[in-house]
């Protein structure tokens, strides 16, 4: 069993942090996201991952490597443009079918080779991988979907199931203010057939929920499942969400308010440094102040300088300085 790790995209919410990093190298908690996903799909017997690559491809090579150290053989599938949800794992196709390298994996040969599990690179989740797959291949589906019941639909986008956790259609969010709505939220992880792919061109953007799997469903009703499960959701998408999760996975590790710093963290011990996370290569001043702030790459916080709640990034013309709650 493989997987395609999506990791080409811009994180426009994660700004100005996708500055220094792409997101999927954003440290959480200490640990690049895309280290965090890789060790989530090994813990769960899946070894031969493809990671695609497009915004500071540097960042995301330099800390996974070729995975040998994760205990995975990692690939790499280069986009430009950006590909999106559907037109990345097209273009990336050649590197999950080709042949394996060893044996293993789940089930029979033939349809198992030909299937794979994506997952988003900005998201995190204990899903049952093993549970999901073995629904996937009693269901015979082409695309099976993680889901949870919706946690906040005036946030997230809705999927809509029938009785059989068939796959029947997609909602936009709903304001706050709207009725309440039955519906189900995707957490990221999928097991895909390579035909739900195979057809589009290649090099051509394409999205698989706002295109390829409405048209799917429409011609062969029940090939898209949902699996519903009662999975936990970590959404990295801006600076806010990697903090909080950052602040939980360490409380949850016995460090209350205390998050992993980065290498080569040098802080004034006159500085008073709280619920903060910091990154590489961070020099903070003498008598300076930071609460609840993301510091990237290289950074330098003068002496007696306060912040709360910001993120901080080294930019071509100095600091540049964003609030968390913009």
């Amino acid at each position: 069993m493989r997987a395609l790790v999506l990791t080409a995209g811009l994180g426009t919410r994660l700004q100005p942090l996708t500055l220094a990093r792409a997101k999927a190298a954003a440290p959480v908690d200490g640990e690049p996201l895309a280290r965090r996903i890789i060790a989530w799909l090994v813990s769960h017997g899946v070894r031969d991952l493809v990671l695609n690559l497009h915004h500071k491809p540097e960042t995301i090579t330099a800390t996974v490597g070729d995975g040998r150290d994760l205990g995975a053989r990692v690939r790499y599938s280069w986009e430009s443009p950006v590909l999106g949800s559907a037109g990345g794992p097209r273009h990336a196709l050649p590197l999950l079918l080709d042949p394996p390298s060893g044996g293993g994996g789940f089930g029979d040969a033939g349809d198992i080779e030909r299937t794979f599990v994506v997952v988003n690179g900005d998201t995190l989740t204990d899903v049952d991988l093993p549970a999901m797959l073995a629904q996937h291949q009693q269901s015979r589906a082409l695309v099976t979907m993680a889901l949870i019941p919706n946690p906040r639909p005036d946030k997230y986008g809705g999927v809509l199931l029938d009785a059989g956790h068939a796959v029947t259609g997609f909602t936009p969010r709903r304001p706050a203010t709207d009725p309440p709505a039955l519906s189900f939220h995707f957490i990221g992880p999928q097991i895909v057939a390579a035909e739900v792919f195979e057809t589009l061109p290649d090099g051509v953007p394409a999205e698989s929920v706002s295109g390829v799997y409405p048209k799917l469903i429409a011609a062969r009703p029940g090939c898209v499942m949902g699996y519903v499960s009662a999975a936990t959701f970590r959404d990295i998408g801006t600076p806010a969400d990697l903090l909080q999760t950052s602040l939980d996975l360490a409380a949850a590790d016995g460090r209350p308010d205390a998050p992993w710093w980065g290498r080569n963290a040098r802080v004034d011990p006159s500085a008073r440094v709280a619920r903060t996370v910091l990154w590489d290569n961070v020099t903070i001043g003498a008598g300076a102040t930071l609460t609840e702030c993301i510091v990237a790459d290289g950074v330098t916080i003068a002496d007696h300088a306060s912040y709360t709640r910001c993120a901080i990034v080294r930019g071509s013309d100095g600091l540049v300085v964003a609030n968390l709650d913009r």
